[in-house]
């Protein structure tokens, strides 16, 4: 699902103004021959996008805290350092929890400035139950398979049709996985990172983290504070409400994103023939939605698979334009086929996605605590509801097996720092999937740290996605520590990049960072 929609959509590159920064103290450059990696073996895995890059694994403890006991396998990537004066190693993450670094670090060696990327070796990771590392988690393969009950619980069969698959899904990963959940969480996790430092032969790293990636570096900074040189965080998770609280608060946010989306289309109704009024269109997209309930397009999208289809839209306005032609090929003409291609494109599930969801709940659910009483669940949701329809449901059931987990929880790491060098913490205003309270609650908690806000902003991940002030704040800080300081809530604010246009033709461009880079990211957390 990912990389189809990277390879269809495209998103302007327009530069944004510049601001001010002033250097702050940072790490001095390390020596140009680093120690050799002891224990890591890398061996050339390139690909056509991204011909440096190397691949390797590392065994690591099941449970750190018996060294001795079961290991399992993590697998890397890098695309080494060329430039004389070494930085040392930059890790990548993408998020999810449950998304593959493997390919992000060849995404980012490659949209760095070249000066600045040929001083680090940058380092991607699978985190353990991901991707390529082993064992790669899979609860329930075809969880997702089309067509699932609606996701809106209107009737007390349709509600329980759902908590059956909620903890069936449940139920499975205990089944198939006992050993192994108690150990799939962010702590773990973060131990893992410090594992492959270690290997590395590295006494720092520098950490680049998108997403639920900068809740992962939030964490192994609080556990290993003086193993912390720099560190990056774009999109970021508020600790404050991992994660119950979280997915409630991304409802409200997804269905300001949706609204925004909708006042697009009106604004290009000469493209699509829907109207002027956000409001009017709003009610056709229901109105497609309940007769979806009722006859699925092609037997493959009913309401929940519409839903799946549209959620990308609030992560990343690029793909803007093929939904909102989709729509209009259903609304206006009655044509289902683009309905169906879309959701193959943006989303339908695949063996990947089924690995990613699986790591996705085991994390969350390991996190922290949900409230294992339905009845709570219910008013919640119903609740939220009634003020952002467009989602709520959709995430309620994603996240429904926390509620029937076959472990236990942990307490939320209180990632408050006052012990390391200056962090970058980037920021849009209107992001749905990381809401603009993280940042600034993120900003508050680790000392010194800078804030930089694309103002106006709704994507899911903002640099090395086309914004030039973004990424100049980015390439700043890299190359020698330099963060950006200011007087009110952020330090720095870069204007946002405008909204997509609609399709010219079907052959309009499809390539861009930012598609690129929101293929890599997915689309939870």
């Amino acid at each position: 699902m990912r990389q189809r929609a990277a390879v269809l959509c495209g998103a302007a590159v327009i530069a944004a103004g510049a601001f001010a920064a002033v250097p702050a103290e940072a790490g001095a450059p390390l020596p140009a021959n680093p120690p050799r990696a002891a224990g890591i073996d890398w061996k050339a895995c390139g690909t056509a996008d991204y011909p440096a890059l190397q691949c390797a694994s590392l065994t690591v403890p099941l449970d750190h805290a018996r060294p001795g006991g079961k290991r399992i396998t993590l697998a890397l990537s890098r695309v080494p350092h060329t430039a004389k004066t070494y930085q040392g190693p930059l890790l990548v993450n993408p998020g999810g929890p449950g998304g593959s670094g493997l390919t992000l670090a060849g995404f980012v060696a490659s949209s760095l400035p070249k000066e600045v990327a040929a001083r680090y070796d940058v380092i991607g990771f699978d985190p353990r139950g991901v991707g390529r590392s082993e064992p790669a988690l899979d609860c329930r393969p075809g969880h997702f398979d089309a067509v699932r009950p609606d996701s809106v619980p209107s009737s007390p069969a349709v509600e329980q049709a759902n908590l059956t698959r909620a903890k069936s899904f449940a139920q499975a990963c205990g089944k198939k996985y006992a050993d192994v959940l108690p150990h799939i969480d962010t702590v773990d996790a973060a131990r893992d990172v410090d594992a492959i430092r270690a290997a590395l032969g590295s006494e720092k790293i520098n950490y680049f983290g998108y997403s639920y990636g900068t809740y992962l570096g939030a964490v192994y900074a609080k556990l290993y504070p003086e193993r912390v040189r720099r560190l990056v965080l774009d999109s970021v998770v508020d600790p404050a409400d991992v994660w119950y609280d979280a997915n409630l608060n991304q409802d409200h946010a997804f269905n300001d994103r949706h609204r925004a989306f909708l006042a697009w289309i009106a604004k290009n109704h000469s493209a699509y023939g829907l109207g002027t009024d956000p409001e009017r269109i709003e009610a056709a997209w229901y109105a497609m939605r309940t007769a979806l309930a009722k006859s699925p397009a092609g037997g493959r999208v009913g309401a929940a698979e519409l839903e799946d289809t549209f959620v990308p839209g609030g992560y990343y306005n690029g793909y803007w334009p093929y939904l909102a032609e989709a729509f209009a090929a259903y609304v206006n003409d009655g044509n289902t086929g683009p309905l169906v291609e879309a959701y193959e494109n943006f989303g339908a599930q695949d063996a990947s996605d089924d690995n990613g969801y699986s790591v996705y709940t085991s994390v969350q659910c390991r996190d922290a605590r949900w409230p294992r009483d339905w009845d709570r669940w219910r008013e919640d949701n119903w609740d939220a509801h009634g003020k952002a329809p467009f989602m709520t449901w959709h995430n309620a059931w994603y996240n429904a097996p926390c509620a029937f987990w076959p472990t236990d929880s942990r307490q939320p790491v209180d990632v408050a720092n006052q012990q390391l060098p200056p962090a970058l913490i980037l920021q849009a205003t209107g992001d749905a999937a990381t809401p603009y309270e993280g940042g600034v609650t993120m900003h508050r908690l680790l000392r010194g740290s800078s804030l930089v806000v694309e103002e106006g902003g709704g994507n899911h991940g903002i640099t090395l996605s086309g914004n030039a002030c973004l990424d100049g704040h980015l390439a700043a800080y890299l190359t020698d520590g330099t963060v950006p300081r200011g007087d009110g809530e952020a330090d720095a604010v870069c204007a946002t990049l405008p909204d997509p246009k609609p399709l010219e033709s079907k052959a309009a461009s499809t390539s861009s960072r930012g598609s690129t880079l929101h293929g890599l990211l997915g689309f939870r957390g």
